[in-house]
């Protein structure tokens, strides 16, 4: 009963610093400070419980923290540049990440047709970026002949909403894969999605044989033939997080690829975040209630790049990458399952609850002057206010009901981020009635 209370009592003061925040904006800074720093309270002591030897101090101010390996852990990766071995300590900035993620899971990270047209100047310029390719094409000043390269791949609006799905496993090609039978597990969720051409064949046992996405990096995408045989039904639809070019272009008209083919529209996470695993958790994120993260190295005593599917090849900052998804683990974002973490229903302690997130994502708003800080108005961040284009209404009348009363609540509009924004603004589409 003591335990009850100190939760509601809990809760309570955090919506109550969420609702100050709001409404005293940065006039108070011990409001903001109170939230930031319950926030950090439940962050640390979730690393410790559920970061297998990881530790998070707080750092110099309210937004970063420092994750910590042990002592005795030894590296293996090294700057290609320097030669010198990866750190042992991880600095982050979890203002940004609370600010910047949640606005992710509001965002749609398909590119449109939609999204082009409403950008001032486009084609002329973003269009020709995500191309990459064709001197003729003279910076999308000829828009026909961009919309040709592009229309292969460019749905006139998002085919993919939030909330869509509820539950969601995102599955990375880690070697560890092959000590734990997670296979019917996998296979148990709403979507998966899987990177690159990692094979199910052979694997089931390992890896599941469900697959609903497959996020391409620009490798994976020159051998698009290849990785749409993996999928022998052709119903996986592929992402490509990079730009289009020509030999995919030409793979898509003549072979054919038969399965849907999108390009990615991602948030920019800086240094701290990088490679195709990170980009699925982006997307799963977007369009999923729940994410799940399965084959990435995240136990003590990694072995170096190894994958489940071929010989180990040069990869990411493993350290890095463990201690970027221990944090996002302790935000509430995913759950990681690992051989070192295998029980499905292991309980993920000390996460931060609803309310705390709130008045933290608030306060990191306020501090950090993102666009529409702090605004009960789901229009606040958007910083381009478009007219849409047509909808396709039975497309959106199907989907589950959490995914339409998350449309209700933000009025019809449909938000995408925009790539280097000052203040993380977005480009948002609304109703046309």
């Amino acid at each position: 009963m003591r335990v009850l209370q100190l939760g509601l009592l809990l809760a309570l003061a955090s919506g109550f610093v969420a609702i100050s925040i709001y409404i005293t904006g940065l006039s108070d800074p011990s409001v903001y400070t109170e939230a930031l720093l319950s926030l950090h309270n439940s962050f640390q002591k979730c690393v410790s419980a559920n970061g297998l030897g990881l530790k998070a101090d707080r750092g110099s101010d309210y937004c970063h923290t420092t994750i910590k390996f042990p002592s005795d852990t030894i590296p293996k990766w090294r700057d290609p540049k320097t030669g010198e071995l990866e750190a042992l300590s991880f600095d982050f900035n979890l203002c940004e990440a609370v600010a910047t993620w949640e606005q992710v899971r509001n965002s749609t990270t398909i590119l449109t047709k939609e999204f082009i047209d409403s950008l001032p100047n486009g084609w002329e310029e973003y269009a020709w970026r995500r191309i990459n390719k064709g001197i003729l094409l003279n910076r999308c000043e000829n828009k026909n002949l961009c919309m040709d390269k592009l229309s292969l791949v460019l749905p006139e609006t998002p085919p993919y909403f939030p909330r869509q799905f509820e539950r969601c496993a995102v599955i990375g090609n880690s070697g560890d894969l092959l000590k734990t039978k997670f296979g019917k597990e996998i296979d148990s969720y709403d979507a998966v999605i899987r990177e690159n051409g990692a094979p199910t064949q052979n694997y089931t046992d390992y890896v599941g044989r469900k697959s609903t996405f497959r996020l391409l990096n620009r490798g994976s995408a020159k051998a698009l033939d290849k990785v749409a045989e993996l999928d022998e039904q052709r119903k996986e639809v592929l992402i490509i997080k990079t730009t289009i070019h020509d030999i995919m272009s030409k793979m898509i008209r003549e072979v054919p690829i038969r399965n849907p083919v999108y390009l990615m529209l991602g948030t920019s996470f800086g240094s701290a975040a990088k490679g195709t695993g990170l980009k699925a958790l982006e997307f799963a994120l977007s369009m999923c209630d729940s994410v799940d993260m399965y084959g990435f190295t995240v136990d003590p005593g990694y072995k170096e790049w190894t994958r489940y599917f071929s010989e180990s090849r040069q990869g990411h900052t493993p350290l890095h990458g463990r201690a970027y998804y221990q944090m996002m683990e302790c935000l509430g974002l995913i759950k990681i399952h690992s051989p070192m973490r295998a029980d499905p229903n292991r309980v993920v302690k000390w996460v931060p609850n609803h309310h705390v997130i709130r008045a933290a994502r608030i306060a990191s708003e306020k501090l950090l002057r993102r666009v529409g800080a702090g605004s009960e108005d789901p229009l606040g961040a958007c910083s381009i206010i478009k007219r849409q284009v047509k909808r396709n209404l039975n497309a959106v009348s199907k989907l589950r009901k959490v995914a339409l009363d998350h449309i209700r609540y933000l009025k019809g509009t449909t938000m995408y981020p925009l790539e280097h924004s000052p203040g993380h603004g977005l480009l948002c589409t609304v109703p046309t009635d």
